[in-house]
């Protein structure tokens, strides 16, 4: 049985000092209803008895934590195009604390108002936007990819104008829970103004507060775990069937984890060429090229942290084997998305090859596909009469998997096509009907459940 976690407040950010955030103030709104509470996420960071509507809607600060909410400065390449004016414009940090891993994760906004960073923005968030990102996160969250975690959602009772939905329409804030809040666009500030100062302490909070090592590990040892880390999200995300939409530098926490969720689709095939946001004319970031985007990115921070070396070898190097580290990352991935225990990559990457080969044939989708052959198993029906799952079926070879919970006999995978999110979000703007919306989060944890402890089993 798993003892309770205590709350452990522990507002490092404040080490960092005043240049790197301003204090602000939370939105008064008008109501506080509450939508979405991730009593899951809460009980990993003691909170699970805290006063929902209290702290997560008016912000009323936790005991021990931050005595205001902080929004944070950063630069970014966005659709690389580089933008000094940007920072925390609808959000800020709200608190900090340790989660059961001794992991310090920061509580953090979107939707909560305007800051110094609002530029002529209101510094709202849409209902429909904070659905669609509670969604996606609990669907990240079951197939293993690293991101945050919705935490809670509140419907705040203002009217919006907005371009891109019909208007006006519902507001919301949504508070997500992340092992840090640091982009490369926080780095980017900093190498903007030349501020070598500031980027040492900022080196130091990283490696000692999000990577728990020797703050004087430097730029280079730094820059050596965020390509690690990333490339693993980039796999991830490849595994998953994910497009993030708006892959910029200020969306990429060093830590690897993905957040903040605007524009994004899961695709329905493995169509490389397939993109989430209608502005993404170029198709910067589709579906096949995210690994690349996140490169990019990668570079863009070691040219920070060049400021800091004496040469950029170790950081070219760390560079260099991103590729490595992703390839590594996506074969592993694939192959336990399959129901398989990872194994060498000896032994893996030929059955990883084998599955994307099967999958650009696009004769079933990603999320039927991984639950059909679950396991290892070759179904013997159509669309599978193709020599090339032949080739799959031989590449797996006697490798088996477990498929014992209940979900595996369900009629059809559980997925998130935005066909469905958007009956899911019709219900709620129609008829406030909010039924689909927490079967469709009961049906993903369930699915995640099944993922989980089959492997469990198969390890």
């Amino acid at each position: 049985m798993t003892l309770p976690q205590p709350y452990r407040p522990d507002p490092r950010i404040l080490e960092l000092g005043t240049s790197f955030y301003d204090p602000v103030r939370a939105a008064d709104f008008p109501e506080c209803r509450a939508r979405f509470l991730n009593e899951r996420a809460a009980a990993e960071v003691g909170l699970q008895e805290a006063d929902w509507p209290r702290h997560f809607c008016r912000f009323e600060p936790l005991d021990g934590n931050l005595p205001q909410p902080l929004a944070l400065r950063y630069h970014g390449h966005q659709f690389r195009s580089y933008n000094p004016e940007l920072g925390d414009g609808r959000g800020f940090l709200f608190a900090q604390m340790r989660d059961r891993a001794g992991r310090l994760m920061d509580l953090g906004t979107k939707g909560s108002g305007q800051t110094p960073w609002s530029r002529s923005g209101d510094g709202r968030l849409t209902l429909k936007g904070g659905v669609r990102e509670v969604l996606a996160t609990e669907m990240l969250e079951a197939l293993g990819v690293p991101t945050s975690r919705s935490f809670a959602l509140f419907e705040t009772g203002e009217a919006l104008e907005r371009n891109d939905e019909p208007s006006p329409t519902r507001s919301a804030v949504l508070t997500r829970l992340s092992h840090g809040h640091i982009r490369i666009g926080t780095f980017q500030r900093l190498a903007f103004h030349q501020d070598a100062a500031g980027l040492e302490k900022l080196v130091r909070y990283c490696l000692e507060h999000l990577y728990g090592e020797a703050p004087d590990g430097g730029a280079e040892r730094l820059f050596a775990l965020v390509t690690e880390r990333t490339a693993v999200l980039a796999a991830s995300y490849m595994v998953a069937g994910f497009v993030h939409g708006v892959l910029n530098t200020d969306n990429i926490n060093v830590t690897g984890e993905s957040f903040d969720y605007g524009p994004w689709r899961f695709a329905p095939t493995w169509e490389p060429g397939f993109t989430a946001a209608y502005f993404d004319h170029m198709g910067l970031y589709a579906f096949g090229r995210q690994p690349e985007a996140i490169q990019w990115n990668l570079a863009q921070l070691a040219g920070c942290l060049a400021l800091l070396t004496d040469g950029h070898e170790g950081l070219q190097a760390s560079l260099e084997g991103f590729a490595g580290h992703f390839h590594a990352a996506l074969a592993a991935g694939m192959v336990r998305r399959l129901g398989l225990s990872p194994r060498d990559a000896e032994e893996d990457r030929p059955v990883a090859r084998a599955i994307v080969a099967a999958l650009a044939t696009k004769k079933v989708g990603i999320d039927h596909f991984f639950f059909d052959w679950r396991g290892g198993e070759s179904p013997a029906s159509e669309p599978y009469l193709d020599p090339v799952f032949d080739a799959l079926a031989e590449a797996v070879g006697e490798r088996r998997g477990v498929r014992n919970h209940a979900y595996w006999s369900d009629e059809a995978p559980c997925s998130l096509l935005i066909d469905e999110v958007e009956e899911i979000w019709a219900a709620i703007a129609e008829r406030d009907d909010w039924a689909p919306f927490d079967a469709k989060v009961a049906a993903i944890r369930r699915m995640g459940e099944a993922l989980k402890e089959d492997a469990g089993a198969e390890a």
